[in-house]
């Protein structure tokens, strides 16, 4: 069971995960896209986005520092277990609230919308399910081990590990004594990642790259040139008629 679970269902989901961005991108370029909903909605989109990208970003940044820089090299430079501990603990739980509350914002969003409901796809709704339980797991996982709990130092088992599958040597004994809530975690990460590449999430694999060498956008103004037609003045109403004998005489001089 450790050797399905931490050796080969990790490589069978990253590979799923290269194959299906090679094929999405080659036989799906048109949708390759989020699909925005912002012109249904907007007013609660401008609250829920920002929130969850923020903490999506502050999670992913934490998750690279605590997976692959291993831990001698921050005590190599002065960071020491005890102030790593509280640093990715405080600066982790406030990205996980973030995250857990921008998308549950964005799904009452979706769910309340009439339009934005009718534009969900049964991929769409997978996709939230598969992308809270990771969330809700790896914020309860860290409260429950490090806030409620003794505390759990995952750069001891969890981080070598997840290295050593990139070195093509992975030691699942490294996974057997980790807590369930942290083995939970990691197994519905990779089923995300092996999900990933056929939902909309697709789009955070693309940078605006383009846009840099991309051609000018040319705007003229009609103004007063000749031969570019006279420029209409703005609405002044209907012309006023003449309603009593008053206005008559007024309208004759």
């Amino acid at each position: 069971m450790n050797t399905l679970l931490w050796v080969i269902y990790p490589y069978l989901s990253l590979v799923i995960l290269v194959g299906g961005l090679v094929w999405r991108y080659r036989y799906d370029k048109f949708g390759w896209t989020t699909r925005s909903s912002q012109l249904y909605e907007s007013t609660i989109l401008r609250w829920g986005s920002p929130l969850f990208h923020f903490g999506v970003l502050m999670v992913l940044i934490g998750h690279v520092g605590g997976l692959l820089i291993p831990k001698a090299w921050t005590e190599a430079v002065g960071i020491t277990e005890h102030t790593y501990h509280l640093m990715a603990v405080f600066i982790g739980t406030v990205a996980g609230f973030c995250t857990l509350i921008g998308m549950g914002l964005l799904i009452a969003r979706r769910r309340l919308t009439g339009p934005v409901f009718a534009a969900t796809t049964r991929n769409d709704k997978a996709m939230y399910l598969v992308l809270a339980a990771v969330i809700v797991l790896g914020l309860w996982s860290t409260v429950r081990a490090n806030v409620t709990g003794p505390g759990y130092d995952y750069r001891e088992t969890i981080s070598p590990w997840f290295r050593s599958l990139f070195y093509f040597s992975p030691d699942p004994q490294l996974m057997a004594d980790v807590p369930v809530g942290f083995q939970i975690h990691v197994v519905a990460a990779f089923a995300l990642f092996a999900f990933w590449p056929f939902t909309r999430l697709v789009h955070a694999f693309s940078a605006p790259v383009g846009y840099l060498t991309r051609p000018y956008v040319v705007y003229r103004s009609r103004g007063d040139q000749p031969g570019l037609g006279r420029t209409r003045p703005g609405w002044e109403g209907p012309p006023r008629l003449p309603s009593s004998r008053g206005d008559r005489t007024r309208s004759r001089r």
